[in-house]
């Protein structure tokens, strides 16, 4: 395993997420992380880096309020149980890794696509455009040292099975060994899930996203 315990990798995402989305500094609490996010529908998060029935409860009572998400690191069923009402699944997924190493060959854009890369504040970020510029995947990485986080990995429906994940994903391994990191992790969706295991990443833990009912 890269990381000793799900709570050493839970404080290597948090603190790669908050430089990927500019997030605030996250602020260490008795139970994992609080996170001000600072947009409209998604002003805090507070990440848990302990997963039992009472502290879930014990959260989700206290920082039960609009615009204000959980990530819990647990199995949905039992989240959503120990959460109650006031919450709501956004979208289950996992907390994956993996260890970074060179792609064996360089990875080209298909015929008609444009790839293009940037960094800004430390994030690198990927555009990949079609042959008239418009969209077709992208996706960003931030290297905090010897770890990387990758984030906002997306691509659109019509350009989905072109290979254009893979090479989204391998430009930005790649850049994050560039600046020296060794290890990689991400908060993986069920849709990107089967992309990130075919490159050799692993599941470290379930992911459980929830925000608050009044903002569905």
């Amino acid at each position: 395993m890269a990381f000793e315990s799900t709570a050493a990798a839970v404080d290597a995402w948090v603190r790669g997420w908050v430089v990927s989305r500019g997030a605030a500094d996250p602020v260490a609490t008795p139970w994992g992380f609080t996170v001000d996010v600072g947009q409209v529908r998604h002003a805090t998060r507070h990440v848990l880096t302990a997963d039992d029935e009472a502290t879930v409860r014990a959260v989700a009572a206290e920082v039960s309020a609009p615009t204000v998400w959980l990530k819990v690191f647990a199995e949905p069923a039992a989240v959503v149980r120990w959460a109650g009402p006031d919450w709501q699944v956004d979208e289950p997924g996992w907390l994956m890794w993996t260890r970074l190493r060179p792609a064996p060959a360089a990875v080209a854009p298909p015929a008609g696509h444009t790839l293009r890369t940037w960094t800004r504040g430390g994030v690198v970020r990927v555009l990949v455009t079609d042959a008239d510029g418009s969209f077709a995947a992208r996706g960003q990485i931030a290297a905090t040292g010897a770890t990387a986080v990758v984030d906002q990995i997306e691509t659109a429906p019509q350009h989905r099975r072109k290979g254009l994940g893979r090479l989204v994903m391998h430009t930005l391994q790649q850049a994050a060994i560039d600046q020296g990191a060794g290890v990689a992790i991400l908060g993986g969706t069920p849709d990107g899930r089967a992309l990130y295991e075919s490159l050799g990443w692993h599941v470290q833990a379930p992911l459980v996203s929830l925000f608050h009912a009044a903002d569905g």
